[in-house]
C-alpha cells in the first residue's frame, strides 16, 4: 500500500476533487477569508483559485509531498506566498493565536484523530478568527448510513484513510469550536455514500 498511497492516490484524488460540482462549493467556503489563512489538508492546491485577494499569506498543512509536487503551477500562479509548514495536522508547527482564519475542506474525513485535529486549528486561530469548512460525512438517511457504515472499512483501505461516516458537527464542537453557519446536502452527481457534506463556518467557543 505504501507506493499506491504516496505515488498513485494523490493523482487519483487530484482528479477526483477538481470536478466542476465541487467548484462552487469551494467558491462559498473560500469567501471572506482574510489575512493569513493556514490550510488543513491543502491536497493538490484546488483551493486557490477560489481564495480571495484579501488574503496575505497562506500557510499549507499537508502530508503527501506527492500532491504538493502536483500543486505547484497553482502555487505559483497564488496572488500571495503559499508555504508547506506542516505535514500532521493533528500537531501544527505553529505559535498559539497566529493565523487569521483556517481553511478545511474534504480533510477530516482522513485524519485518524480529527478531534486533535480541530483542537490545534482552535489552538492557532485568534479569538477573532473564523474556521471555514467542508466535509463529507454521516448522512441524514439511515439506509445510506447503513452502507456508509458497512463500506467503511473497504473506503479507508482504498481511499488512504478516507472515513465515509465521521459526524463531523460532533468533530468541529467537541474540539472546541462553535458552529456560527452550517449547510447540509448531498453533492449532486456522487454516490450517496460520500455524497453528504457539512458547509460551514465556525468560531472558538468559550
Amino acid at each position: 500500500m505504501g507506493v499506491y498511497v504516496e505515488r498513485v492516490l494523490p493523482h487519483v484524488i487530484n482528479v477526483a476533487m477538481g470536478n466542476k460540482r465541487n467548484r462552487p462549493v469551494r467558491e462559498r467556503v473560500c469567501a471572506g477569508l482574510t489575512g493569513d489563512v493556514v490550510e488543513i489538508g491543502f491536497g493538490t492546491g484546488h483551493n486557490l483559485p477560489y481564495i480571495p485577494g484579501s488574503v496575505t499569506r497562506l500557510r499549507a498543512v499537508e502530508p503527501s509531498q506527492r500532491s504538493v509536487q502536483l500543486a505547484r503551477r497553482r502555487i505559483d500562479a497564488a496572488p500571495f506566498p503559499v508555504d508547506v509548514v506542516g505535514l500532521d495536522g493533528q500537531r501544527l508547527p505553529l505559535d498559539d493565536e497566529s493565523t487569521d482564519h483556517v481553511l478545511c475542506t474534504w480533510s477530516l474525513c482522513t485524519i485518524p484523530d480529527p478531534v486533535a485535529a480541530v483542537r490545534e486549528m482552535r489552538r492557532v486561530l485568534r479569538p477573532s478568527g473564523w474556521l471555514h469548512f467542508v466535509e463529507h460525512g454521516r448522512a441524514a438517511d439511515e439506509k445510506v448510513r447503513r452502507w456508509q457504515n458497512r463500506l467503511n472499512g473497504i473506503q479507508n483501505h482504498i481511499g488512504g484513510g478516507c472515513n465515509l461516516n465521521r459526524d463531523i458537527p460532533g468533530i468541529v464542537t467537541s474540539g472546541g469550536f462553535e458552529i456560527t453557519s452550517l449547510d447540509t446536502y448531498y453533492n449532486p452527481g456522487e454516490p450517496k455514500i460520500l455524497a453528504y457534506l457539512y458547509e460551514g463556518v465556525a468560531r472558538r467557543a468559550g
